[in-house]
């Protein structure tokens, strides 16, 4: 391939398409190539389902008229959806700068005859980093002393300094994960350095893990004084912790969630805060995003540490998304094996 490569940087917020544009250049090397920049979803607002894809900016009309001509395109949040594939004839690669493809119509992609690649691992060390932080702020009641202190200016937070209202530490902690991938593995590494005892059910993975494999789900709740979730989100696993599976979790216990919000039953979850059999939760994600005004979670404050879909936020996890996108590119254009390719 001589020609010059026509090739659109449709980044967002987030994955700049500057950092696209710069990771596809040294990537491709002395070969010509023409990016242009394209920023979707700016300023910073909920992605939705958009056709017939999730989790993708509305901007179709937009991402056509950028992809005249365009052979290449590498994206964030794009909407590839069945209009746009037949709206962009000359497209032949499609590469997404996350860990899953949900903006793409997969099928219109292969009908199109256009090869479809996606990021994996690019945010697992930024989110397995949050979900310690997070359990940690959970368990020390950080926010909530935060807040007495810092909004409030008041100093009643220091009753988390008493024998009945104090958190518990990591060492020696049971802690359970639900999910042993690339997010729940780096976990399960930094727990074991904190000291805790770390147990781990996942039907899927083989080999040797840091910590004690458990084989039923039921088993790892009943011995676990902290739960963190790490499972993908499908049909089985929907609804995986729901009120049956948290009424076997010890009195006191605490859940922790940076993985899909559909996991975890909220509203057994809330009931099981105000009943005061959970002693707190700390959830990056939820059933729906963004957390609506009504939601049960806003009034148990006290118990509860929420942010809002932010496990996977850091500069690196942009950087890294950008560079392994643009590899896929670069072999795209060597003609070698695509290294994460659906279609």
């Amino acid at each position: 391939m001589s020609r010059t490569l026509q090739v659109v940087a449709a980044g967002d917020h987030f994955v700049l398409p500057g950092l696209i544009a710069r990771a596809v250049a040294d990537e491709v090397g002395e070969h010509p190539v023409n990016v242009s920049e394209l920023r979707l979803g700016w300023p910073l607002e909920p992605f939705g389902p958009v056709a017939e894809v999730t989790e993708a900016s509305d901007a179709e009309d937009e991402l056509i008229e950028a992809l005249a001509g365009a052979e290449v395109l590498v994206t964030q949040m794009g909407p590839v959806t069945e209009r746009v594939l037949a709206a962009a004839p000359d497209l032949r690669l499609v590469v997404v700068c996350r860990g899953g493809p949900v903006n793409v119509n997969l099928d219109a992609a292969k009908a199109h005859d256009v090869r479809v690649c996606f990021a994996p691992g690019r945010n697992a060390a930024a989110t397995a980093e949050f979900t310690v932080g997070l359990l940690l702020a959970a368990l020390r009641r950080v926010p909530q002393a935060h807040d007495l202190l810092a909004r409030q200016g008041s100093w009643a937070g220091a009753t988390y300094y008493t024998y009945e209202h104090s958190g518990l530490e990591l060492e020696d902690l049971p802690v359970g994960l639900v999910g042993y991938g690339a997010v729940g593995s780096r976990v399960a590494r930094v727990l074991c350095a904190f000291g805790a005892r770390v147990m781990v059910y996942d039907p899927y993975v083989q080999g040797e893990i840091h910590g004690l494999r458990v084989t039923s789900l039921d088993d790892l709740l009943t011995r676990s004084r902290v739960i963190t979730l790490h499972a993908r989100l499908t049909p089985e696993t929907r609804g995986l912790l729901g009120a049956r599976e948290l009424a076997l979790l010890p009195s006191g216990a605490v859940v922790v969630n940076v993985a899909r919000g559909p996991l975890l039953d909220e509203d057994a979850l809330c009931d099981a805060l105000e009943s005061g059999r959970l002693s707190a939760a700390a959830l990056d994600t939820y059933a729906r995003e963004p957390l609506p005004g009504d939601s049960r979670l806003r009034a148990l404050a006290d118990r509860v540490v929420l942010t809002p879909h932010l496990g996977g936020a850091s500069r690196a996890v942009a950087e890294k998304a950008a560079r392994i996108a643009a590899e896929e590119v670069g072999r795209w254009v060597r003609g070698e094996p695509l290294a994460h390719c659906l279609t």
